[in-house]
Formats: C-alpha cells, structure tokens, sequence
C-alpha cells in the first residue's frame, strides 16, 4: 500500500476505532504503521517478528547497528521483556505513561527479535500516552518496535504530511492524528547495575527531574558506545548547511527565530522552550522546503528541554 494522501487514515474521534482495527491488521500481518505520539510520529512494526523489524529498518534505510525503542502498554508488560530493578521502577512509576524511554537488561526469555536491542543485551522500553499508540497497542496486543517514521539521519516527523513526504510509498500505512503536542524525542535513560542511571538523549523529560528521584550523585556519564537511539554524531539533518546561535538573519539564510529574535519563522516568539521543543522540527521542515541555501537558527537557551532542543540542533548541524 501507497502512502499517498488515500491511504492517510484519520485517526481521532468517531474515526478512531476503524481506523487502528485496520492499522492492527497491517501491524499483525508484519506490515509497517506511522502512528502519532506525544512526541514525534513512529514507525510502527511488531516487535517480535524479525521480517517486520527488518521492514523498518529497510524503509529508513536506518543502520542495524542503531537500537530501536519497543513500546509497551505498561510496567507489567514492560517487566516481561526487561529486568525492572527498583530505580527503574520509580522512573516508570513517575512518568510512564509519557515521553521517557528506559535501556534496561534484556530478559532471555523476552520473544522479541534481536534486531530491536542491534546485538546489545539491553532493551529501550516506553509507555507512550498518546491515545493513537496506545489503542494500536491495545488492539494488536504486542510490543511495538517504533523509531521516528521518517528516512533514518533525517528530521524527524511531527505530521502526517511530514512522514509521507520522507517515506512515500515505504510504510504500508499512515494513521493521521494530527501534529505531535511535544515534537521532541523521549528522554532516554539507561539504569545501571547498583541504581546509577545515565542520560543518553535529552528530552521531555529533564535531567533535573531524573536526578530529583534517582539522586544527582548516582548520575554515570555516558561511553562513546551507541547504546540507544539518537547518540549518533549526524541525526536530525535538514539536507542544507544549518548555522547555529545566530544573532541575526542573513539574505541567504531561512531564518529560524526565537525569543526576541525574529525569522522567516520562530521556535517561540514569547521564548518559551516547551513550545520551541513542539515547533523544532516543523521549522526545520520548512527551512528545508524553502528556496534558500542555508538555515540559521537563533541562540535557545541550554537549560531545561533547551538541553534537548540545542542536542537535536548540534546533530542535526554536524
């Protein structure tokens, strides 16, 4: 199947139920679904079927040496896949449903394909909250492997529309839900043997709220070793030269402002970060369909999501 305006599935009110009874059709046939999250739209396969999780990464063109996220409709079936220490159960106690995902020991036993852990002997695991997700995992009864639905090194995407211009005809279907409410990855965090935790990808979720209920002193840094989606050096990439922390626009740029400082568009113009973070790649988007060369975008602050904000921004500009 095309993904082609026809084959976009609304996918929120009365059209909801019909539209995940076929997505869970596709998905238990080992086909390919684009499906909404809170934070940006996943391609969705099952997890336990090594054709379907080659299918993803066959339609990213992503390398299998990069984890995927599982996703799981809560502790209990996450504690079936993955060894769930007491640290790691504060964190999803706290925060799952929602945009944190965890790297904790693989079970032996967990029946996924190993492709979603690419070799390692753990396991990234989340409980997404939005309702899309959770009905297709609902109506499939699986853990869904789930990295964002675009071409892998690319932006990611936070529509429907962005996820058809990126993969085309490559996913079997899209459920449109509309734009994603926080537009940035989940936080990832790794839970190290004796309660220590590392942040391998800033988020939604903000280190001072890791360390409020695991403890700042227990934080390990993290090894140059991909351990988890989103640490490769080059991730995010809008296809042009992007020019970070610039203070003005310039002729040949598209200009990507925030705060005070103005563009051709903005991340916020009241300078609030949790709307920069939802708007992120939808400018990065626009600069990229737009006639000029190069994209500039203005200083953000690194504090807060800015961390994860100016993180995507240093990927996707290296």
């Amino acid at each position: 199947m095309a993904a082609t305006k026809s084959n976009c599935l609304l996918a929120q009110g009365d059209a909801l139920a019909p539209s995940i009874a076929r997505a869970a059709e596709v998905i238990r046939a080992g086909g390919t679904v684009a499906v909404p999250t809170e934070t940006v739209y996943g391609l969705a396969a099952r997890a336990d079927s090594d054709s379907a999780v080659a299918a993803i990464y066959r339609a990213k063109g992503r390398p299998d040496f990069n984890p995927l996220i599982v996703h799981v409709a809560d502790l209990a079936q996450a504690a079936r896949l993955a060894h769930i220490d007491t640290a790691a159960r504060a964190l999803a106690t706290s925060f799952w449903p929602g945009p944190l995902t965890l790297v904790l020991p693989r079970r032996a036993d967990a029946g996924l394909s190993a492709a979603v852990s690419a070799g390692l002997p753990t396991l990234a695991l989340r409980v997404p909250a939005h309702p899309v997700i959770r009905a297709l995992i609902a109506a499939t009864g699986l853990p869904l492997a789930a990295p964002s639905a675009n071409r892998s090194g690319a932006v990611s995407p936070t529509s429907a529309q962005h996820v058809v211009a990126s993969l085309g005809d490559r996913v079997d279907l899209v459920l449109d839900g509309g734009d994603c409410a926080s537009g940035i990855e989940s936080t990832i965090v790794a839970v190290r043997q004796g309660g220590g935790w590392t942040t391998l990808r800033p988020g939604p979720i903000t280190r001072a709220e890791i360390a409020a209920l695991l403890g700042a002193a227990h934080e390990v840094r993290a090894g140059e070793a991909i351990e988890a989606p989103g640490q490769l050096t080059s991730h995010y990439a809008p296809g042009k030269p992007l020019r970070l922390n610039a203070p003005a626009p310039a002729a040949d740029h598209f200009m990507i402002g925030f705060g005070a400082v103005p563009g051709d568009t903005t991340l916020s113009a009241a300078g609030d970060l949790a709307e920069a973070a939802a708007r992120l790649y939808g400018c990065l988007h626009a600069g990229a369909a737009s006639s000029k060369p190069r994209i500039a975008v203005a200083p953000v602050p690194d504090e807060g999501i800015g961390e994860a904000i100016n993180d995507r921004l240093r990927r996707a500009a290296a």
